[in-house]
C-alpha cells in the first residue's frame, strides 16, 4: 500500500464543503482541517504509484475550490498502534 499526505490550499470560505467532497473519494481515508500555510491535509492510500496520478491531480484538484496541492509520498509508516499489535503477537491475555 502507498500513502501520500497531500497538502492542500483551498478557498477559505468552503474549506468544510471541499474538505467533505475530498473525503467521500474512495482512495482517501482521512482529510483534516489544519492551521498554517495549508488548509487541508488529505491522507491518500493506493495499490500503485500510477494510482496516485487518478486520485490527485484527477480527482482531488478538479474539485472546485482547491486550489493547490503539495503531495508528499511516504517510504514508511511508523505508527503506535502497530508497534502494540506487533508486540501483542503470541500473548495470552
Amino acid at each position: 500500500m502507498i500513502t501520500a499526505i497531500v497538502l492542500i490550499k483551498t478557498s477559505v470560505d468552503r474549506i468544510p464543503e471541499i474538505a467533505e467532497s475530498i473525503a467521500a473519494l474512495d482512495s482517501v481515508s482521512e482529510v483534516f482541517s489544519v492551521t498554517g500555510t495549508y488548509d487541508l491535509i488529505a491522507m491518500v492510500r493506493v495499490k500503485a504509484h500510477e494510482d496516485l496520478a487518478e486520485i490527485i491531480p484527477g480527482s482531488i484538484s478538479k474539485i472546485p475550490g482547491v486550489e493547490a496541492t503539495d503531495t508528499h509520498v511516504a517510504f514508511r509508516t511508523y505508527s503506535q498502534h502497530d508497534l502494540e499489535a506487533a508486540f501483542a503477537i503470541g500473548l495470552d491475555s
